[in-house]
């Protein structure tokens, strides 16, 4: 096992304020906690040495990016786990009630489904299941055709800032 060199505190601010810069042009927010915020950064600087990816902090990652695809941050668990709870798993990104200081970051329970059932959705998104069997309806942005799939669509497009009233079902 390769030795994980240490990361300085200038390479975390310098990756915050790009995340920071990202989320904000984008509709998102980063938790206000900006102490808890760079540890949570520090971790994907982390794992990007580790493993050559930005593997979620508060996941167990393989170590293989075929198999962490689901969990690379932004993972894709992000716009559902915002949408029901406020924040994603490991709180890096917040909803607005939470940036505003109107609700507190909580616990949430694990989204990622074990790892035959990711196996299924890779198969599906590949082609190789037929559409019937998708376990999550397709959103389709109005505005700009953004494509995603999850129990509903998210508050705001991460493409054009749409908000979610202009999303319809695709599939």
């Amino acid at each position: 096992m390769s030795k994980v060199t240490e990361v300085t505190d200038e390479a975390v601010d310098v990756l915050l304020d790009k995340l920071q810069r990202e989320a904000e042009a984008t509709g998102y927010h980063l938790n206000p906690d900006r102490e808890f915020t760079r540890e949570l950064v520090r971790s994907l600087l982390i794992n990007q040495e580790r493993y050559g990816y930005w593997a979620c902090p508060c996941r167990l990652a393989a170590g293989g990016k075929a198999a962490d695809l689901d969990i690379i941050c932004p993972c894709d668990y992000r716009d559902a786990d915002l949408n029901e709870f406020g924040s994603c798993f490991c709180a890096l990104y917040v909803a607005q009630e939470i940036l505003a200081g109107e609700k507190r970051a909580a616990s949430i329970p694990e989204r990622r489904p074990p790892a035959g059932e990711r196996r299924a959705a890779k198969a599906a998104a590949s082609g190789t299941m037929p559409i019937g069997r998708l376990s999550q309806p397709v959103w389709r942005c109005k505005v700009c055709g953004y494509l995603c799939a999850r129990g509903d669509p998210p508050e705001v497009c991460p493409i054009c800032k749409a908000k979610k009233d202009r999303f319809e079902r695709f599939i």
